[in-house]
């Protein structure tokens, strides 16, 4: 009986297009630069927001899940009416640049609702982000590939988070939650710059 291997190349993306090769490592720094404040998030609200609780902490969290997920179907639907592929691209870059300038206002904050209002936004940047980023990435995937590649892909971004989140963790503890933040959104937008060499591969028609 022969032994299923499955080829380290395919871990390193060596077989995939260039679509999916950018679009992997753009996420890789994009959700990567969110594990770096991510686990210690409770520990930076309540440390720098007077009267914050965890109560405060729990009511934001709920904010920026409720309006991701209130607004991601219509930001769907709109990307799905319209022709082509290059607004699917407009919305990610859009969303994820959004994405990564957001956490900088953390450093400003003084008080429970200027965090509630910065998770409200920042969940509207990420319901502009994930549909359009998971259309794309299903259209370029490779033919007979697509569960090696939805795997790469989950598996790669996941050991970035935790690597980043081991590191986030010591540098809150080393240099302080600031350069966190600048740290993450540094991060963020080289993730988001990495995205524009693939600009010129989004389709201006869709076959249906």
């Amino acid at each position: 009986m022969s032994k299923f291997v499955v080829p380290f190349r395919e871990y390193l993306l060596m077989d995939a297009n260039w679509v999916i090769k950018f679009l992997i490592i753009s996420d890789i720094l994009l959700t990567g630069s969110r594990g770096l404040l991510a686990p210690i998030f409770a520990i930076f609200a309540t440390g720098v927001i007077p009267d914050a609780t965890a109560e405060t902490v729990g009511i934001a969290m709920t904010i920026f899940l409720v309006a991701k997920s209130v607004f991601q179907v219509p930001a769907a639907s709109i990307m799905d009416k319209i022709k082509g592929e290059r607004d699917d691209f407009s919305m990610l870059v859009f969303g994820s640049l959004i994405s990564a300038i957001l956490p900088l206002f953390y450093l400003i904050i003084h008080t429970p609702l200027e965090l509630y209002i910065i998770q409200f936004f920042l969940g509207i940047s990420f319901a502009c982000m994930f549909p359009s980023y998971m259309a794309i990435f299903t259209r370029h995937i490779d033919r007979d590939k697509e569960g090696m590649e939805w795997g790469a892909y989950f598996t790669l971004v996941d050991l970035g988070s935790a690597l980043a989140a081991a590191i986030g963790g010591v540098l809150a503890v080393t240099v302080g939650f600031t350069w966190v933040i600048i740290g993450m959104s540094a991060s963020s937008v080289m993730g988001t710059l990495l995205l524009l060499p693939i600009r010129s591969h989004m389709r201006m028609s869709l076959q249906k």
